[in-house]
């Protein structure tokens, strides 16, 4: 089955093709068809996915799987929430989302920098399918004081999951990919996959 994957962020990319690995789908980035960005006007997860989903099919005219994902920090009343990729200002410039992170969290002691990160998938048979599958998970964890690990994306550096020793960005690939908030969604969408026929 081929779907288009409404996405251009590279790590997303590299990790749902990795979670999708011998699942008899084939995951065709957008870019492979000229197609960008959705504007992501929604107000939650869901509804971002959606937009990104339907983007993406309806210029392609494949089946669509997008994602919306984001980190929320208890002490920050959510934030960045749905505004990660954007929270310095300047779309995707991780490392100055984590600097601003950082800055809004100092002072702020480990046990009150609780955060998780969420991932919803949603996928699209065509651009007007009323009944998408979706998908969420989330990963528990705290904000680190300080960046740690080469691994990863995003805000990973900043991340220790609930009940590891080690951040995000220190964690094997595999492993992450199964333990992340992006895939336990995808386990839970690829368990739907049969609702596809």
């Amino acid at each position: 089955m081929r779907i288009v994957l409404a996405s251009s962020n590279a790590g997303k990319v590299v990790e749902l093709e990795q979670l999708l690995a011998g699942s008899g789908v084939e995951l065709l980035p957008q870019s492979t068809f000229g197609v960008s960005d959705a504007d992501e006007t929604g107000l939650t997860f869901v509804e971002n996915a959606l937009i990104k989903a339907r983007h993406a099919s309806r210029a392609t005219g494949l089946p669509a799987l997008a994602d919306d994902s984001g980190i929320c920090v208890d002490a920050l009343n959510g934030a960045p929430g749905l505004y990660a990729a954007r929270y310095s200002g300047v779309h995707g410039d991780s490392p100055a989302n984590n600097a601003r992170l950082l800055r809004e969290l100092d002072g702020v002691p480990m046990e009150k920098r609780s955060a998780y990160f969420i991932a919803v998938l949603v996928l699209l048979r065509h651009a007007d399918d009323p009944a998408p599958l979706i998908a969420e998970g989330r990963w528990h964890g705290r904000i680190l004081e300080a960046p740690r690990g080469e691994g990863g994306f995003g805000y990973d550096p900043l991340f220790l999951p609930d009940g590891s020793d080690l951040g995000a960005a220190e964690i094997e690939p595999a492993l992450k990919n199964r333990m992340s908030h992006r895939g336990q969604a995808l386990a839970v969408l690829k368990a739907r996959f049969a609702e596809l026929a």
